[in-house]
């Protein structure tokens, strides 16, 4: 199974979700050589439920994702904390719209939950908890207590990231900061776009239908990553297109 950690399937948080730009972003995927993704929604982006539920209507939900005419997408989301940092949660719808609950006063820059209060949380759920770019400048995870980090199951090795500060450079940088916590370092697109899908995949040495199965291969380490060599020139694409789109979008609503 060849599956991205980390995809967003709206454009943008202000954004409403669109069921066809959802159906391009799996047969990029698809085009691409990806089996599935994981739908790491932001947990605070503008309808959050209604993605969901225009999702349930649509297609089969089996074991922890969505069956888009075989392709999986497995559900997920992407949390702020109040230390600084995200964390991507991967698991069942309903434990995920249960967590979406009770972050529901924790939406705003001013009321995010805290890291421990949030891990605290995720374990009590069958979930995949993994540390996103965690040494992005502008939302970091190194500078919190490696007790806590070590909490997590891996480290998200970022496309976004790459694209920003080189490929090589990135990937040394992250994999020496996961060998310190001793965890494991998967692969995310970060896309918000369609374009973007496919720059990097995690290639698995058996299918997985749970959260709990993902992170079985992923704590055994198997499991390969890979990166596209035009890495560079898909996101540089997706960037330009999505804040065309953006734009857009934004002047239609005014």
């Amino acid at each position: 199974m060849n599956i991205d950690f980390h995809t967003h399937v709206k454009l943008a948080k202000r954004v409403d979700f669109d069921l066809s730009f959802f159906y391009e972003m799996v047969l990029n995927a698809k085009d691409a050589g990806l089996t599935a993704f994981a739908m790491t929604e932001h947990f605070n982006t503008k309808h959050f439920y209604d993605l969901y539920g225009q999702l349930d209507r649509q297609f089969d939900y089996k074991g922890h994702y969505f069956d888009v005419d075989g392709f999986k997408v497995f559900t997920g989301m992407e949390i702020d904390v109040k230390e600084v940092g995200h964390i991507l949660f991967i698991g069942h719808r309903a434990d995920l719209l249960d967590i979406r609950h009770h972050l529901e006063h924790h939406t705003k820059k001013d009321a995010f939950i805290s890291f421990p209060t949030l891990l605290d949380m995720g374990e009590s759920y069958d979930l995949l908890m993994i540390g996103a770019h965690p040494l992005r400048k502008s939302t970091p995870l190194h500078h919190h207590d490696p007790a806590l980090l070590e909490r997590l199951h891996a480290f998200d090795l970022n496309g976004k990231d790459m694209f920003e500060f080189g490929v090589g450079k990135m990937q040394l940088e992250v994999r020496a900061f996961a060998d310190q916590i001793g965890l494991p370092v998967v692969c995310g697109s970060d896309s918000h776009h369609p374009i973007q899908m496919g720059v990097v995949e995690n290639m698995l040495q058996r299918d997985c239908e749970t959260a709990g199965e993902l992170r079985d291969v992923i704590v055994k380490k198997q499991y390969k990553r890979k990166i596209s060599p035009i890495l560079q020139t898909k996101v540089n694409a997706a960037k330009i297109v999505k804040r065309k789109m953006k734009d857009q979008y934004m002047a239609l609503q005014q």
